[in-house]
């Protein structure tokens, strides 16, 4: 099955707004109209069903987890979301993913950190004024935090990082304090007993995004006692996703700072 395109690029909101007013404006036929989005919802690849449909109802494309994957398979997908047109994202990737990615790809781009292949839609996604601040609190924290600052960036928004400033020297964190003041969204990574979301939650007007990460020793239990410790906060504004899942940190702040600036157009 065939992705849809409207000209050139994946169908958004934007575009199937242009399409609608050339059909009302009698430019399009009903029928031409049909044709191009027929295939709007998924296309199907055999291994999988790529969600073309997802960019319009959600305002960015669907993301390649790669882990549990062949190679051959997340590049597959991969390749489908960048024929349509979309930025394509991909997490959790090995490097033998990302041999098959660059091999049809060469200029996706890697971070070994992140473990993220990336391969930008022509002309970006639309930047946002304002920014994310992506705060780790501890540099073996920064694979998840990278992850989070990875993902916001590749939909939008530019990125603050603030990265070993957890509260065991709490003056690295205020000497940042008009960073952190400063952001529509922010991310928390922290690992251990999972503090930090907590105190900058209690600094900032802005929602903060908590990220526990599994780093701690034994009693940590792989992360849940910062996850815990995060679920328990004081600070009103914190709100938390899963353990190590720096994706979906990003996500949602990038998601928040979309929203906020929107409203602030609207105005």
């Amino acid at each position: 099955m065939a992705c849809l395109s409207v000209g050139r690029g994946l169908m958004d909101a934007d575009k199937l707004r242009a399409l609608l007013k050339e059909v009302a404006g009698g430019g399009v036929s009903p029928d031409e109209a049909l044709a191009r989005l027929k295939s709007l919802p998924f296309e199907d690849l055999g291994i999988a069903r790529v969600d073309h449909h997802r960019g319009l109802r959600t305002g960015a494309p669907e993301v390649v987890f790669c882990q549990g994957k062949r190679p051959e398979d997340a590049a597959a997908v991969f390749s489908a979301i960048v024929r349509s047109g979309a930025t394509a994202l991909a997490t959790r990737a090995a490097p033998e993913h990302w041999e098959a990615v660059r091999a049809l790809f060469p200029e996706a781009r890697y971070d070994d950190v992140s473990r993220t292949i990336l391969l930008s839609a022509r002309g970006g996604a639309k930047s946002l004024p304002g920014y994310v601040c992506v705060v780790a609190a501890g540099t073996a924290d920064a694979p998840v935090a990278e992850e989070a600052a990875v993902t916001a960036e590749a939909f939008g928004s530019r990125v603050e990082r603030l990265c070993d400033v957890g509260v065991a020297g709490l003056h690295r964190l205020l000497a940042c304090i008009d960073v952190l003041s400063g952001a529509d969204a922010l991310v928390v990574v922290a690992g251990m007993e999972g503090a930090l979301p907590s105190v900058v939650g209690g600094l900032v007007e802005a929602p903060v995004v908590a990220v526990p990460t599994s780093v701690g020793y034994g009693a940590s239990f792989g992360g849940l006692a910062a996850l815990l410790g995060m679920l328990n906060s004081c600070a009103a504004g914190v709100v938390v996703v899963n353990i190590d899942n720096g994706f979906g940190g990003g996500y949602a702040a990038n998601l928040i700072h979309r929203r906020t600036r929107q409203k602030r157009e609207e105005r």
